[in-house]
């Protein structure tokens, strides 16, 4: 019974709150809502511990800015030993239209940064992630601005749907693994 190891990405601080960068923080709260945990400070990120008969699952907020979030998913990797194949990463992806989800066992980082860093931090890019589409917007608008901004209100319920169904994704991903995800989320539009 080894430990799973759940990373949502997002920034820290209030100004980024709710804003497209920061869904897998939303996730990740959504989930320690669900289960009734508090959070802790470890290895420059949040944590919540989810017991389960089955084994420990970790919940991570790093508390670096996202391009820096491999170092601390990193640190705790290695210092609870958990397995790359225990690992998943929860991102927003513009490259999804908005409230879309796609699990994937490997990948590249498709221009995110929050997963090159991690990658990097890895030394691979065989872990699982569950990317949340947040749409790419106006092509005019320069895309770090878009990702750092708020919903817009005709957005928000499919964002919150997304969001529930992507804690949803993480709780099969628990109990039944990534292949379970895949097939059933990757199909819903």
């Amino acid at each position: 019974m080894g430990v799973k190891l759940i990373a949502g990405l997002g920034n820290p601080g209030a100004e980024y709150r709710a804003t497209r960068h920061n869904v897998g923080f939303e996730v990740v709260d959504l989930l320690a809502r669900r289960h009734g945990l508090g959070w802790g400070v470890e290895s420059d990120a949040l944590t919540a511990r989810w017991r389960r008969p089955e084994g420990q699952v970790l919940f991570v907020k790093p508390t670096t800015f996202m391009n820096l979030s491999g170092e601390a998913v990193g640190a705790l990797m290695r210092y609870y030993r958990i397995e790359l194949a225990d690992v998943l990463v929860v991102c927003d992806d513009v490259n999804l239209d908005l409230g879309r989800l796609r699990g994937r066992t490997s990948g590249t980082e498709g221009g995110h940064n929050g997963l090159k860093s991690i990658a990097q931090h890895l030394g691979s890019i065989d872990y699982a992630r569950l990317r949340v589409g947040v749409g790419r917007g106006d092509v005019r608008r320069d895309l770090a601005d878009h990702v750092l901004a708020w919903f817009e209100p005709e957005e928000q319920p499919g964002m919150e749907d997304a969001i529930t169904r992507a804690a949803d994704a993480v709780e099969t991903f628990v109990s039944e693994g990534m292949a379970r995800v895949m097939n059933t989320f990757n199909r819903e539009t």
